[in-house]
């Protein structure tokens, strides 16, 4: 899949659901530890371990085909960067292609309806995600994300998604390591209610630099790790967002909890969200603003994503 088709895609599905919570699900759902570098990008490589994300994963499928949704799917492979797989002692291994191998192989077993699942290779930031003030340079993003960037490209995902980014300098450094490959890519940040990024980068400024330093730029942007209250009044500000922002805007992916970002870090108990409230809420958001995907992150499971795939069916018809 090229950039054009990807944007086609986009523009030719009215809602594409997104899959829930997959890392927060096996900390609260399972007895598994995840790895202290990795996560859970090593879990296939146990047939117990595996087996777990089969189940979350064909969850999120089956809702989806139980509804007739287009539905995005992200490879488990927020953490593995190049650095992070050599502390864990994988680098034996293929991480980011066995993980992408994985994951379309339960998208073939769906028939027909895999041409409706697509799969994205996840990224992040190096460091913490909640904490701006720890992120790459430009160059130095540039440089860390390349590797990933090249490897989930050669496995063959249909984008790669760069999610859960607090600063503008380690997003443009992604940007550019990703533009360097083959396959479109989505830039998704965190968002503050008033408009902007974590580290106070207006959503209007981080779009518009992106768009204009990166050839080529993104498909398109998203917010993630935001809460659904959160999102739509960070992309409706009239300070800090814009027409251009909801326009490039193509997707949430929404937590349950409405706590800012360091709180919900913090949190030691997991807040949680009625599943009815959690779909209507973020299907709105399908409307106004007019995103295209939404799906969920920390706080949701089978139960919020069954909800929101009812109300996007409700749109979709």
């Amino acid at each position: 899949m090229n950039t054009e088709e990807l944007i086609n895609f986009f523009n030719n599905s009215k809602c594409i659901l997104g899959e829930g919570a997959v890392i927060e699900r096996l900390k609260r759902d399972t007895d598994f530890e995840l790895d202290p570098f990795i996560v859970n990008s090593a879990f296939i490589y146990d047939d117990k371990k595996r087996t777990a994300l089969d189940r979350i994963y064909r969850q999120y499928m089956d809702i989806a085909a139980e509804y007739d949704l287009p539905v995005i799917m992200s490879t488990p492979t927020w953490r593995a960067s190049e650095q992070r797989i050599k502390e864990a002692g994988y680098e034996s291994k293929d991480v980011n292609a066995d993980n992408y191998r994985f994951l379309d192989f339960l998208r073939q077993s769906y028939g027909p309806f895999s041409s409706k699942i697509l799969i994205c290779g996840l990224m992040s930031c190096k460091e913490d995600a909640y904490k701006p003030e720890e992120a790459l340079s430009i160059e130095e993003a540039s440089e860390f994300h390349q590797w990933q960037a090249e490897r989930l490209s050669n496995a063959g995902v249909d984008f790669t998604l760069a999610a859960t980014l607090p600063a503008l300098s380690e997003a443009k450094g992604l940007a550019h390591a990703l533009s360097k490959t083959d396959t479109p890519y989505v830039i998704s940040f965190v968002a503050r209610p008033e408009g902007t990024m974590l580290d106070g980068t207006p959503l209007k400024q981080a779009v518009a630099e992106i768009d204009a330093e990166v050839n080529p730029k993104p498909a398109a942007f998203m917010l993630n790790c935001t809460h659904a209250a959160f999102a739509k009044s960070a992309l409706m500000s009239e300070t800090n967002s814009s027409d251009m922002v909801r326009k490039r805007m193509a997707g949430l992916f929404a937590n349950t909890a409405a706590l800012s970002p360091e709180d919900l870090n913090n949190s030691v108990e997991l807040v949680e969200q009625e599943p009815e409230d959690f779909g209507r809420s973020v299907a709105d958001l399908a409307v106004t603003p007019g995103l295209k995907m939404v799906g969920g992150c920390c706080g949701t499971d089978d139960r919020h994503i069954k909800a929101l795939a009812s109300h996007l069916k409700e749109l979709k018809d």
